[in-house]
């Protein structure tokens, strides 16, 4: 890859290689982090990465990053749970709604987190997200219906609470 070529790469995803990271690790610095590592990493590695090839290169080194960042610190970074000043019912309400699914994403096995915050978030197709996780589209489809399956039982248990 050419100097022109990585920065035609780097303009084209750095916003949405940082919104993924942003939604993995609900941290905007850690997803900076990230994202510029995986910047330095494809400079460092431009030799070896293919034009065509690259926004899945990064994809998966991003993913890998963040695989390795929650495994350092043995922890999962849940949003407070704080409430809104003067917010009115329906405000809280949305905003509880929202923590709870972003609860129920937050504690399913990374890789199928990942293919969650990619195919039902970011829009990547099967065969894209199979190139970013090095995985076949039906691994890739095996693994996003398990997770939704996961996440439609947590959500259906906390309904038969209220």
């Amino acid at each position: 890859m050419k100097r022109h070529e990585y920065n035609i790469v780097v303009k084209a995803q750095t916003n949405l290689l940082y919104g993924f990271a942003l939604k993995f690790l609900r941290n905007q610095e850690d997803a900076q982090d990230i994202v510029q590592d995986v910047f330095e990493k494809l400079w460092v590695n431009r030799k070896k990465v293919e034009f065509e090839k690259a926004k899945s290169w990064m994809f998966t080194c991003a993913h890998n990053a963040m695989i390795n960042l929650i495994n350092k610190n043995q922890r999962l970074q849940f949003p407070g749970s704080e409430k809104l000043p003067e917010a009115s019912k329906m405000e809280r309400n949305i905003f509880e709604s929202n923590q709870v699914v972003e609860r129920a994403v937050s504690i399913l096995p990374p890789i199928q987190k990942s293919i969650i915050l990619l195919r039902d978030l970011e829009g990547y197709s099967y065969e894209e997200i199979g190139d970013i996780l090095q995985l076949s589209s039906s691994q890739v489809k095996v693994y996003l219906f398990r997770a939704r399956n996961k996440i439609k039982k947590q959500l259906k248990g906390l309904t038969e609470l209220v």
